[in-house]
């Protein structure tokens, strides 16, 4: 149902079984997937891809332009993919020349607030809880939880399965299966409840344990850990994303707890 209070431009592409609701604008270069609700004041501008089933809350701002100075009114998107809920004011502003798009996976929540900057990619099934702001050019994998009231900054990556703490500053890459938390921002132990929620077995947590030890935990280096790591951790599709990702960090990982804190941790 389309609400006669709404305005919504003749061009924009709406699927079978899309509700909108009164006073929120559509643009015209704007496409929405079947069965998605548009809830009230919300605004959806050009280069907006919404896909099916979505929900979009009130207040929420999806394909403004990027808050980037060098943004030259270029064609770029913004997309939302299927059976993703964007609740109250979240922003999803769209992308610059640099990557052409911004976009958010499916299946994913994004809580009340969430900012999302332009040439931003978050994978499926991501929790990005409520006041996080997410700055440009940051790359998410799937299924990460990121706490309530984070800072990410621009150009960061956030490993597949990761659990970032509330209130976190994220300032270096955060490695995948991983629990962030601290000031600053520490190797808190592997994400083993998710983990197994999601189907992984023992013998698959174990393993990822052990990598981390060796990375965190053994006294090493990183490139001395990752040679270990190759050498005492049998070949899995786990541990070579680990070594991958780590080993294309360009701004650095996150750092491990420190030497005071692993004995207290050991002590407890």
């Amino acid at each position: 149902m389309l609400s006669p209070l709404a305005s919504i431009h003749p061009d924009a592409r709406l699927a079978e079984g899309v509700t909108v609701d009164p006073f929120t604008t559509i643009a015209a270069d704007v496409e929405i997937g079947e069965g998605t609700w548009i809830g009230p004041n919300v605004t959806i501008m050009n280069g907006a891809r919404i896909g099916a089933h979505c929900q979009i809350f009130p207040g929420a701002v999806v394909a403004g332009i990027p808050q980037d100075l060098k943004f030259a009114g270029e064609q770029t998107t913004a997309h939302v993919g299927d059976y993703t809920v964007l609740r109250e004011y979240v922003t999803v502003n769209r992308g610059t020349v640099e990557r052409g798009e911004t976009r958010v996976g499916a299946h994913c929540l994004l809580q009340a607030y969430v900012h999302v900057a332009h040439d931003c990619l978050i994978g499926d099934h991501c929790v990005i809880s409520g006041a996080t702001q997410i700055a440009g050019h940051v790359t998410i994998g799937d299924w990460a939880i990121v706490g309530g009231g984070t800072l990410v900054q621009q150009f960061v990556n956030i490993g597949a399965h990761a659990f970032i703490g509330g209130g976190s500053l994220v300032r270096k890459d955060v490695p995948p299966y991983v629990k962030a938390a601290r000031e600053p921002l520490t190797y808190a132990g592997i994400n083993s409840v998710g983990l197994r929620r999601r189907g992984y077995d023992d013998e698959q947590v174990y393993a990822i344990q052990n990598l981390y030890r060796l990375l965190y935990l053994g006294g090493l280096n990183t490139q001395e850990a990752l040679g270990r790591i190759e050498l005492e951790i049998p070949a899995s599709t786990e541990r070579d994303f680990a070594i991958d990702f780590i080993r294309s960090a360009s701004r650095g990982i996150i750092k491990g707890p420190s030497k005071r804190k692993r004995d207290d941790e050991e002590g407890e």
